[in-house]
């Protein structure tokens, strides 16, 4: 997939050069197929370190494209978030709380179907240490919502950002997640025992982001 790689000839804007630039001193690339459509959610695997979120703002400024992410409401909240919260806003960041489930769910799936242009990227890990399985909310949201889903991947060992792969789910759990999976085959992440194993929690009564 050489043809998807970015380089700073083939992009169109100075801020894509220079964060291709600043990936590159480090050792990483961007492969990047365009999107499907003006509406999908993207789950990135692994999360596993903090040198997650710096990669992948990286990533995101190469591409061009505003891409919105999940962050966690507590970065907004209080005199810390005052500063914090403003940054991760215009990053693209978006409060959501931890655990809360259909209401949540049920809200960003009508935010995206409103929108024009609306692409939103969560880690289904939900944390950076290991996890039997992933939350569903990702899930959810695409399905209720009918939109692509994107998988982005975070390779430290071939230093590489990936966003080629986008998938239609059928709402057949089992099978989306074995085309997750092989999607997803042989990525590792900054720390490798943290990555959870690819698998929603069968029993699941409520989904979460």
């Amino acid at each position: 997939m050489a043809d998807y790689l970015l380089e700073k000839n083939t992009v169109a804007t100075r801020t894509q050069r220079v964060a291709i630039s600043i990936l590159g001193i480090v050792g990483w690339r961007v492969r990047y197929r365009p999107l499907p459509g003006p509406r999908g959610v993207i789950i990135v695997y692994p999360h596993t370190s903090n040198w997650d979120f710096v990669v992948g703002v990286l990533a995101k400024l190469a591409i061009g494209m505003p891409f919105h992410f999940i962050a966690k409401s507590s970065l907004f909240e209080g005199v810390t978030g005052a500063t914090i919260g403003r940054l991760v806003r215009y990053l693209g960041g978006e409060p959501v709380e931890r655990g809360t489930s259909t209401g949540a769910i049920a809200r960003l799936a009508e935010k995206i179907n409103r929108s024009d242009w609306y692409w939103m990227a969560i880690t289904p890990e939900g944390t950076r240490s290991h996890k039997p399985y992933w939350r569903s909310g990702f899930y959810h949201i695409a399905t209720t919502a009918k939109v692509p889903l994107g998988c982005a991947s975070f390779d430290f060992v071939k230093r590489e950002v990936a966003l080629v792969d986008y998938l239609e789910l059928t709402g057949e759990r089992e099978q989306d997640m074995a085309n997750i999976a092989a999607i997803f085959h042989g990525v590792q992440g900054c720390v490798p025992a943290s990555a959870g194993p690819i698998a929603l929690r069968p029993d699941e009564g409520n989904s979460q982001c």
